[in-house]
């Protein structure tokens, strides 16, 4: 939608392939790399010590507000902006920040001034953030024609339009408002921030019910507690007021925050993330602008950043479940399981009725190992889930694996077949269950048909496809075997769980030397210090020693059977 909504700002946030010979420094380099890096930190600081030596370089200037913007230094940034716009030429990134600082401070003309002088280019600017100007200095009938004039922008004008509703509402012109949700009832207008200001909007009007149906038409997987806060008053018959734009900037903070959401490819991630600073830079308690941003951080791998943004969101805000949640993942992909497990035990004390937090401490429990601790955990995230919610048949499924790890089967297996009856033919739970079955000797041509029919859906899951090799197998069908363990390894090559099989498969059909360069190799990818892996290393040495055959006999494990007269 917005990919000419970009507006030339990209030309700002790509870094030039040549440049000047005087900024060829130390700091430069570091600020270079640490940008190329996301450490916008480290970027920050190294490019501002090169401007020290270079106070005139644009290119300098330009990486210094983006890694200003990317911390959220909204105001540090400004001084380099003005700097950079006083150089003359186009210069979109030091406008937008330009920009954001005087809708903070209120500055209506500032804002007009730029934005008559932006370039058609940038019709953000030239258009809607002027039409907020107009609002702010309370000139309605300047500002909404600046609204409709964006319609014949095919790819602005759901965002115009929507704004044009939220401006509406906040000069109390409740049915204009509900009118335009009606006619353009998509995109920006089904978000969350779009269901909710609807419901505020219909509220307003004394249309409660009608807010109700909307939200649950919405948020069919369910409410979240500030969504269930809302439906709440609705239904006992109170108006809400609406709160999603309570002033001009909060108008402008939403603008920021939907360009966020639409510069959603790869090529414009940070510019993504710098829409969604200017947001909460705007409006502080703009908490889905906060969480956005957290969650971009993380995906960037700045983990400390995505950290300390989480903790932006207050306790009494209804959406401190869901930061909490995210500082948890992020503590556990920064390797920090025991503080993400910590974290989210002291939100099942404070949300103790909310499933997905429960699950989400499971999963942790389950990947630490702690099985019962995670079967607990999947209970109560159970208990508080509705029987036909869509989430249901999850939660089922992962209590089947911890319970499976516990080698309590057939509690596990009736989750497994609860699960799948909720989700006929999900090619995760027919793989699990029949592997399983698999590996207990269980209606092997059962475990078989769901694990062909899972090797069907994700044929190019490598896990599932060593299922199906490993389910022949088991079956002694152990040439039919090879072409599928060695498609799985091709799949997964660093695998060691997959290897193993392969070593065992060349095995059985008398391929020796060929399965001892496969075990040698599953045993090369064993992770050591992993306490939870399912290789055993001690097991593919044995194998090492003295061959498979005598290692099934050590373990008084039934011997192969000859394969088609190869095996020797």
């Amino acid at each position: 939608m917005l990919r000419g909504v970009a507006f030339a700002v990209l030309a700002s946030l790509s870094l030039p392939q040549v440049v000047a010979a005087d900024v060829r420094s130390g700091a430069y380099l570091a600020g270079r790399q640490a940008l190329m890096a996301n450490d916008f930190d480290t970027a920050a600081r190294q490019y501002g010590r090169a401007l020290e030596v270079d106070p005139d370089n644009s290119f300098l200037t330009e990486n210094t507000i983006i890694s200003l913007l990317a911390l959220g230094r909204v105001a540090d940034a400004l001084p380099y902006a003005e700097a950079l716009h006083e150089a003359g030429g186009d210069r979109p990134l030091a406008r937008l920040t330009i920009l954001a600082n005087l809708a903070k401070a209120g500055d209506w003309d500032g804002i007009l001034e730029i934005a008559t002088n932006a370039p058609d280019s940038d019709p953000i600017s030239r258009k809607l953030m002027a039409a907020w100007a107009y609002v702010g200095k309370g000139d309605r009938d300047a500002a909404m024609p600046l609204f409709e004039d964006m319609k014949s922008d095919a790819g602005l004008a759901v965002l115009a339009q929507f704004h044009k509703a939220l401006a509406h509402a906040y000069l109390e012109e409740y049915d204009a408002a509900a009118k335009l949700f009606a006619e353009v009832d998509r995109s920006l207008f089904r978000t969350r921030r779009g269901a909710m200001a609807r419901a505020e909007i219909l509220s307003q009007l004394g249309r409660n019910d009608e807010a109700l149906e909307r939200l649950a038409e919405a948020f069919s997987g369910g409410f979240d507690p500030g969504l269930t806060a809302m439906a709440d008053e609705l239904a006992a018959g109170e108006t809400l007021p609406f709160t999603t734009v309570q002033s001009p900037q909060d108008g402008i903070a939403e603008l920021h925050f939907a360009l966020s959401l639409m510069l959603d490819s790869k090529e414009t991630e940070l510019l993504s993330m710098i829409q969604s600073r200017l947001a909460a830079h705007l409006r502080p308690d703009h908490v889905d602008a906060v969480l956005l941003t957290a969650d971009m951080l993380d995906g960037l791998g700045q983990y400390d950043l995505a950290v300390d943004t989480y903790r932006d969101v207050p306790r009494d805000s209804p959406d401190f479940y869901a930061a909490e949640q995210g500082r948890a993942e992020v503590l556990g992909r920064a390797g920090k399981p025991d503080a993400a497990i910590e974290v989210l035990e002291r939100l099942s004390k404070d949300y103790p009725t909310l499933p997905t937090v429960h699950a989400s401490l499971a999963d942790f429990y389950r990947t630490e190992g702690r099985f019962a601790d995670a079967a607990r955990a999947y209970d109560r995230a159970l208990e508080y889930t509705e029987e036909d919610s869509a989430i249901r048949w999850a939660y089922l499924y992962s209590r089947g694996i911890a319970l499976e790890r516990m080698s309590e089967w057939e509690r596990a297996e009736a989750d497994f077949r609860a699960a799948l009856d909720m989700q006929p033919g999900h090619p995760m739970v027919l793989n699990y269950l029949g592997y399983s079955l698999v590996e207990k000797q269980q209606n092997l041509e059962e475990a078989l048909g769901m694990i062909e029919e899972a090797v069907a859906a994700r044929p190019e899951n490598g896990f599932i496809v060593d299922s199906l090799g490993w389910a022949l197998y088991r079956l002694s069908r152990y040439e039919e075997a090879v072409a599928h363990m060695e498609r799985a390894v091709a799949l997964e090559p660093v695998d060691p769980v997959i290897n193993d099989h392969l070593g065992d498969v060349y095995w059985a059909v008398g391929r020796m030397r060929e399965a001892e360069f496969q075990w040698k190799r599953a045993l090369s990818f064993v992770d050591t210090t992993d306490e939870n892996g399912e290789a055993d290393p001690d097991r593919i040495r044995r194998k090492l020693e003295i061959g498979l055959d005598a290692t099934l006999a050590e373990e008084g494990a039934p011997p192969l059977k000859v394969a088609d007269g190869n095996k020797n």
